[in-house]
């Protein structure tokens, strides 16, 4: 199939479907601070994002089945029936063959407690994702799909646009994260969503380029997890045509390249010190697993937080 070219137009006065990961915080004895999770997915609900829980963000490779069944538990007590979406993950090794009892057994969880599942890939899946994901629609009425490049796991696959005009006429498949880091890429997707099916949702993954919002991509996000008030406050300024948009943008994206830089996956701690520093958590622990920020870091994300008015 030939490449789409044609970058897709802005779309001013747009409402932005804005889905916020949330960070899973540590106490500095490496316990979980199920508090401080609990109150960051109602401030994030608050804000108008829905929340994503057992994603990236919340170390969903790290954690076991136990703790994360509790974060779903806990997610929707504090939601009270509100909508949050949530990460279907299965391990898997090279050369495994799908496994839909594993999927759909998280798929079915996530359900119990009211949640979307977002159907993280794995090697299995991967080998032949429509077949995979319409199995999935026979357990799952409403569900996200999600292409990973394979910088952020060896699982991952991006796929060609056959395959992904194939997922569109899942009308299960509401949508799907798109975690490339490629604007073109992305504006390939949204072109051809735009022409077959436009009430599909392409939720940007690309932390490096939160402005793919302008162009008709939605959001899912970790780095939103950082400030879901602003990045509430920034859709709301593109939504009303307000120029305040740009310039919050600008800024949300210098926090992004800070936090998102290699080793990508210590945004996770980027993210508990500007949380910390906000107020919001009492500590910047991380998962033990999971790699860290230098303690010199703190003084540039203080400066951020002074720009965006969120510290004094």
């Amino acid at each position: 199939m030939a490449t789409i070219q044609t970058i897709p137009a802005i779309k001013p006065g747009r409402s932005i479907t804005g889905i916020s990961a949330i960070l899973l915080p540590f106490h500095q004895d490496g316990t979980i601070d199920w508090d401080g999770f609990c109150q960051h997915v109602g401030r994030t609900a608050a804000a108008g994002l829905v929340p994503a829980v057992n994603m990236d963000t919340g170390y969903v490779n790290l954690i076991d089945a136990p703790t994360r069944k509790t974060v779903l538990e806990r997610t929707s007590d504090m939601l009270h029936g509100g909508p949050f979406v949530a990460g279907a993950y299965v391990p898997s090794q090279p050369g495994d063959v799908w496994d839909s009892g594993a999927c759909r057994s998280q798929v079915d969880q996530i359900q119990e407690f009211g949640g979307t599942p977002v159907i993280f890939q794995s090697f299995g899946l991967t080998t032949n994702p429509i077949a995979a994901y319409e199995d999935v629609a026979r357990y799952a009425p409403r569900f996200i799909a999600f292409e990973l490049g394979r910088m952020f796991a060896p699982f991952g696959e991006i796929y060609d646009l056959e395959t992904y005009r194939e997922m569109l006429s899942i009308t299960e498949c509401i949508g799907a994260k798109h975690s490339s880091l490629s604007r073109e890429l992305e504006w390939q997707r949204l072109a051809l969503r735009d022409s077959i099916r436009p009430d599909f949702k392409v939720f940007t993954g690309n932390d490096l380029a939160i402005d793919m919002v302008m162009y008709g991509s939605d959001y899912l996000l970790g780095l939103s997890t950082f400030a879901p008030d602003l990045f509430a406050k920034r859709d709301a300024c593109w939504r009303d045509g307000d120029p305040a948009f740009y310039e919050l943008n600008d800024w949300l994206q210098y926090l992004g390249f800070l936090a998102f830089r290699p080793p990508v996956p210590a945004y996770k701690h980027s993210a508990a010190q500007f949380l910390k520093l906000r107020g919001w958590l009492g500590s910047c622990a991380t998962h033990p697993d999971s790699p860290r920020r230098p303690e010199t870091d703190v003084a540039i994300l203080k400066e951020i937080a002074i720009h965006l008015g969120v510290l004094a």
